[in-house]
């Protein structure tokens, strides 16, 4: 099956009531784990990355290792996802790529850092959504600003610094057209995203439910989302690492959201603690190794379980052959008559 449009991933998530994980990659192994672990639970997937895997892995090689993923796993619906775009030229660079989806971030300025203003993320936004939506790419957009960086993007500080006003995410909708809307609600990027297990003074789950109120058709993403579990912490630090206590987004949590809209879930931190873990473990216990493979396998089979076990946990799982991949040119041919149009007052009319 060939790379196919995150909005048709997301559209039939919600026919079916379960959200879609988006795990980001900077590697062959990574792609390798996701992939493994789409098979065995038969899901569909969004792969991801962001601008410091791409400068990472260089983009033709990282592209090339999708191509091959979608040949080998043909029974698996994959969308590409550019995570977290910070221009428009970032996300044209995707789209001419082959990339399926983008996401452009104008809740931040070009910096990656400095929140900008709501009139300048719509016109950023909708420039893309534009150019996008002419070629049958989806695109994500974000209100409101995470707290946290990570992969050097972000804005820094408690997630807690620019909750998403319900208002402005209705505004930023109707404006902006894009078919997912990332909110902040209280959570962050990297590791260390609350200092106690979250309760709804810093989970603010209230104000996605009633943005999903508000916005009853567009598709919500919940970013920040590893849940940070305390067991591959404590393989980490068992094995020489020197992790602080930290918590992350309940499982549950994730549920509620899923529940009330969200359709895409974006997990990073979660893939790189299980492969730390076990790389750690195999030096420290098996000090004359030195073959990558030696624990580069169990690295990959330390992510490929931790991938499966979200994958079952968003309701994603055994939904890879519901339907039949639309082509992104048809995608294109949606968007230009209309009847992809995201837009509440559109939407609301039909």
């Amino acid at each position: 099956m060939p790379l196919v449009s995150m909005r048709q991933l997301l559209d039939e998530a919600a026919k079916g009531g379960y959200g879609v994980g988006a795990f980001n990659v900077n590697d062959m192994e990574q792609i390798q784990a996701i992939m493994e672990a789409a098979r065995e639970t038969q899901s569909p997937v969004i792969i991801q990355a962001s601008r410091g895997a791409r400068a990472f892995a260089q983009d033709r090689y990282l592209y090339h290792l999708m191509l091959a993923a979608a040949e080998l796993y043909p029974e698996i619906p994959i969308a590409m996802h550019q995570d977290h775009g910070n221009s428009f030229e970032t996300c044209k660079s995707a789209i001419e790529l082959g990339f399926t989806s983008v996401m452009m971030d104008g809740s931040l300025k070009a910096d990656g850092k400095t929140p900008s203003s709501f009139e300048e993320n719509v016109e950023i936004t909708r420039r893309v959504v534009d150019f996008a939506h002419e070629r049958g790419v989806t695109v994500e957009g974000e209100i409101g600003v995470l707290g946290g960086v990570e992969d050097g993007h972000g804005a820094g500080g408690s997630g807690l610094d620019h909750i998403t006003d319900p208002d402005q995410a209705v505004e930023f909708a109707e404006r902006t057209g894009v078919d997912a809307l990332a909110i902040a609600i209280g959570t962050s990027h990297g590791a260390y995203k609350f200092t106690k297990k979250p309760d709804g003074s810093v989970l603010k789950m209230d104000v996605l439910i009633a943005i999903h109120k508000r916005l009853p058709h567009t598709h919500l993403v919940m970013h920040g989302s590893s849940s940070v579990p305390k067991d591959l912490q404590d393989i980490v630090n068992q094995y020489g690492g020197s992790l602080k206590e930290t918590w992350g987004v309940p499982v549950e949590e994730i549920q509620l959201g899923i529940r009330n809209g969200v359709r895409k879930i974006n997990v990073d931190t979660d893939n790189r603690l299980a492969i730390t873990g076990a790389i750690r473990k195999v030096l420290w216990t098996q000090p004359e190794k030195f073959d990558p493979r030696d624990y580069m396998k169990p690295a990959r089979e330390a992510m490929q379980k931790l991938v499966a076990q979200r994958m079952r946990e968003f309701g994603q799982a055994g939904h890879a052959g519901d339907y039949t991949q639309v082509p992104v040119a048809d995608m294109a041919k949606g968007y230009a008559d209309g009847s992809l149009d995201t837009r509440p007052s559109v939407v609301g009319a039909r």
